[in-house]
């Protein structure tokens, strides 16, 4: 069998056998860490991503192949995925926080501009409330809570594709509700 001891540990894993999980994680989290570590240079991130990377492998397991390559191939491939999410996700909300307090800095509002923003955020409500629950709480996890399309998946517990069509179908309605481009 291709993978030896960490591809039939997976592949027990895919049947929900606990201990082998156990097994596979004694065996292989000193790499994950490592190699999530190395991405993120964050020790705490990276246990935090670890863990992530793990609460996934549990999960999807059945997804594992190995006749598409060994155990630890594919667990470092979901480490490095989740990683590299993380950096980006912790990059971009850095950057709009650095654009929120360069735009704070820059313009005091005005009664008028307070006025504008009140009926904006109305607007939204309004807009939201038109959605799914499910389109509903996909966008706020994804742009009020600053989360990839990866974890919303797993905050959410569906595919990384229903994520992606239930983010962009909610923002075709909010587009829509809101008159965006009507102009």
């Amino acid at each position: 069998m291709r993978g030896g001891v960490e591809g039939q540990l997976l592949q027990q894993v895919a049947q929900g056998d606990r201990d082998a999980f156990a097994q596979l994680y004694d065996l292989v989290s000193p790499r994950v860490f490592g190699l999530v570590r190395t991405v993120v240079r964050d020790r705490a991130m990276a246990e935090e991503v670890t863990q992530e990377v793990f609460l996934q492998v549990w999960k999807q397991a059945p997804r594992f192949r190995p006749d598409m390559g060994s155990a630890t191939a594919w667990i470092s491939t979901v480490a490095h995925r989740r990683a590299v999410d993380r950096v980006r996700s912790e990059e971009a909300s850095r950057a709009r926080l650095q654009r929120d307090q360069r735009m704070d800095m820059t313009s005091a509002p005005g009664p008028e501009s307070a006025m504008l923003d009140q009926v904006d955020r109305q607007r939204v409500r309004a807009a939201l409330a038109q959605l799914t629950e499910r389109q509903r709480r996909a966008i706020e996890l994804a742009y009020y809570g600053g989360h990839t399309y990866e974890e919303v998946a797993v905050l959410l517990d569906i595919p990384v594709g229903t994520a992606k069509t239930r983010i962009r179908d909610g923002l075709i309605r909010l587009r829509d509700a809101m008159g965006v481009g009507d102009e």
